[in-house]
């Protein structure tokens, strides 16, 4: 297990990090193992709801009295992990705790055995979350060296100037994430118009989001427009990496607004910042790969048992870890292998 310490920049909020951090593990970890049987099936819908199960039940026996926040959906639509749910195996005196599921980002890449495909938990306490309704949302994700160096309503080409510089390198050396949906078009030719190099991607814009933070994973910047309730996620992520995500609402269908009002959002073109999105004095972010990418390695199933590796974060805790676990089968004869 690889672990990043950095020095505290906060007030210690670490009871409920140290109190939740193993377990949620445990839940994306879980999660990941039932979805990645379902890999290379063709049927995202089998994915995903085999995620959904599994996270449900395991949070349903984590010590924490747990609202989801951001889910699947809302109740009518969704028959688990809907706004509003209520989970945990907590009585009284257990934490009171909000959360935000993407039981399966990138379902289609799972169901094809593309890769990327995560599955990514983020648990504050109340209100340390935001409730985000299920809707696009504009973006610009950056790592650390980048923050305030972008602007939401600046011209691409200018907020690409602004990321080179620093990063100290030139702007045709920077590598964008966009995904590839033909409401990007015009984004990616004012990319291109630049320079810069483009990373068109199906489906992931949360993991790619967080690349941004991560040396070495060779993604400098994220642009264009993707779900809301992955912007939260990000945005969760980007707290305990000390990047930066800038966001904005679209609102482009009707009813939207009466929506946004609904769950609280009183001004529906507000940008939103990092600590807008995910204001927690606690945060706490768990992935774990399901298909490999350029982040987490994907489930892997032998002989004797299963491997995931797994990212878990927390905020004032400053902590990063990389996970490598080897879930051994229920068997006296199993062996553990090295790699």
């Amino acid at each position: 297990m690889a672990t990043i310490s950095q020095p505290a920049t906060r007030a210690p909020q670490s009871g409920l990090e140290l109190e939740l951090s193993l377990e949620l593990l445990g839940v994306v970890e879980q999660a990941a193992i039932a979805s990645a049987k379902t890999m290379g099936q063709g049927d995202a819908k089998l994915s995903d709801h085999a995620a959904v199960e599994s996270m449900r039940a395991s949070l349903d026996h984590v010590p924490l009295q747990g609202t989801i926040v951001i889910g699947e959906g809302e109740r009518d639509e969704a028959p688990m992990l809907f706004i509003g749910e209520k989970l945990g195996g907590g009585g009284a005196g257990a934490p009171e705790v909000d959360i935000a599921v993407d039981p399966l980002e990138g379902t289609n890449l799972c169901a094809t055995g593309a890769p990327g495909s995560i599955t990514v938990l983020a648990a504050s306490e109340s209100g340390g979350l935001l409730h985000a309704p299920d809707c696009y949302m504009e973006k610009i994700i950056v790592g650390p060296a980048c923050r305030g160096a972008v602007d939401l309503d600046a011209p691409v080409k200018d907020n690409l100037a602004a990321v080179a510089r620093r990063l100290d390198r030139k702007v045709d050396e920077l590598v964008v994430v966009v995904l590839e949906r033909t409401r990007h078009q015009k984004l990616i030719g004012d990319i291109r118009a630049t320079g810069a190099r483009i990373h068109l991607i199906q489906d992931g814009d949360l993991s790619a989001g967080i690349a941004t933070a991560v040396l070495g994973t060779g993604v400098h910047v994220v642009m264009g427009s993707g779900g809301a309730p992955e912007g939260v996620l990000t945005a969760a992520a980007m707290r305990c990496l000390h990047g930066e995500i800038v966001a904005r609402l679209v609102v482009d269908k009707p009813g939207t607004i009466e929506r946004l009002a609904k769950m609280g959002v009183k001004d529906p073109h507000r940008i939103y910042k990092t600590e807008d999105l995910a204001p927690g004095k606690s945060i706490l972010f768990a992935a774990c790969g399901v298909t490999s990418g350029s982040l987490l390695r994907g489930v892997r199933f032998f002989k004797d048992g299963t491997r995931t590796q797994s990212l878990v974060m927390t905020g004032a805790m400053n902590k990063v870890r990389f996970v490598d676990t080897i879930h051994v089968a229920a068997s006296p004869d199993a062996r553990i292998r090295f790699n």
